[in-house]
């Protein structure tokens, strides 16, 4: 089997949204390519849940990051992937967004306007 790439592991965040098929994290790097972040479009007939799992999403990197940068490391491309461009911005210039090693940032003034519940203290889920 091929080596994989080095990956962080971000301890402390959750895996995905309990009862739900939403991930936060993968297990490990993926040995076919990393999986690019791209910027999707939420439309207005999102779900509930789907609008849930990105807040609690959120709100999980926020308590472990706060403002600063950080690396994707580990976290799911598809669920920061629904948040980039917006709420999560790239931390460095040139970017790679095929990188687990990119570095990302919160852009708090973004996240407070689009999801303010998601920079609480406390997240009902």
């Amino acid at each position: 089997m091929a080596k994989l790439p080095e990956m962080t592991k971000h301890r402390g965040i959750p895996s995905g949204l309990p009862g739900t098929g939403f991930q936060f994290t993968i297990r490990r790097a993926n040995p076919r390519g990393v999986t690019a972040i791209i910027k999707r479009q939420r439309m207005a007939d999102r779900t509930p849940t789907e609008k849930l799992a990105d807040t609690a999403f959120l709100h999980a990197l926020w308590h472990k990051f706060g403002d600063e940068p950080f690396e994707r490391g580990n976290l799911d491309a598809g669920r920061i992937s629904w948040l980039f461009g917006r709420e999560i911005v790239p931390a460095e210039q040139p970017f790679d967004p095929k990188s687990y090693q990119a570095l990302l940032r919160i852009d708090e003034d973004a996240a407070r306007a689009s999801m303010p519940e998601a920079l609480e203290d406390v997240l009902e889920v």
